[in-house]
């Protein structure tokens, strides 16, 4: 059951933390961005395109008149070499960091955009439930928070992003994250990248992003 007090998590979060990050990671030198992204085994630009391929595909699924309940809307993947990671938006090679960064920033305002204009009783396809235009707000914020925090430990920045968004994310898809740790580390713990006190580091993890109601 969704809590009477439950506060959504909205398009305008969504904006704000792709917003933040992307201010965050242009700051890094160019030559960074070939280093491994954290804990991940893809370099920064392939994780940021990750990323921007993420933002895409949420949006994407909010997109028909009758949503795919079953599946992911049908296009086409590929990946740039084995063990990268496969996508349907890729940046041109040619591009730098700059155009990297801009590519998730658009990707990121056609979720924000699609969340705004899909009716709220709207359901689609995802792997952890169907979900809302909520929901896939929330999913692109996860995506989005944590795929910073690898960049930025790649990129050599410190990410610390609004802990009042990450309280609604942990709120609305993550509900047995505990609650008695600030929203930021315990969104960390829940996507299995930190340990809490009394918590170790989880070594596989899900959210659930059917509506909570």
């Amino acid at each position: 059951m969704a809590r009477s007090d439950r506060v959504p998590v909205t398009a305008d979060d969504l904006l704000r933390v792709v917003r933040l990050a992307v201010d965050l990671l242009a700051t890094a030198p160019a030559v960074a961005w070939d280093r491994r992204a954290g804990s991940l085994e893809w370099t920064c630009r392939e994780t940021a395109d990750h990323l921007a391929d993420d933002l895409f595909a949420y949006a994407a699924q909010l997109g028909p008149r009758r949503p795919p309940l079953d599946g992911y809307v049908p296009f086409a993947v590929s990946g740039r070499r084995e063990g990268a990671p496969v996508e349907t938006i890729r940046t041109r090679p040619e591009a730098g960091p700059d155009g990297v960064l801009q590519v998730v920033e658009a990707c990121g305002a056609l979720l924000a955009a699609m969340v705004r204009t899909a009716a709220p009783g709207t359901r689609a396809y995802h792997g952890f439930g169907n979900s809302d235009p909520e929901g896939f707000a929330a999913m692109g914020l996860v995506e989005t928070l944590v795929h910073t925090y690898d960049l930025a430990e790649g990129l050599g920045l410190t990410w610390t992003p609004p802990g009042d968004v990450c309280a609604r994310v942990l709120d609305r898809l993550f509900p047995a994250a505990p609650r008695d740790a600030d929203p930021w580390p315990a969104l960390l713990w829940a996507t299995g990248r930190a340990e809490l006190p009394g918590r170790p580091r989880r070594t596989s993890w899900r959210w659930y992003s059917a509506p909570r109601d």
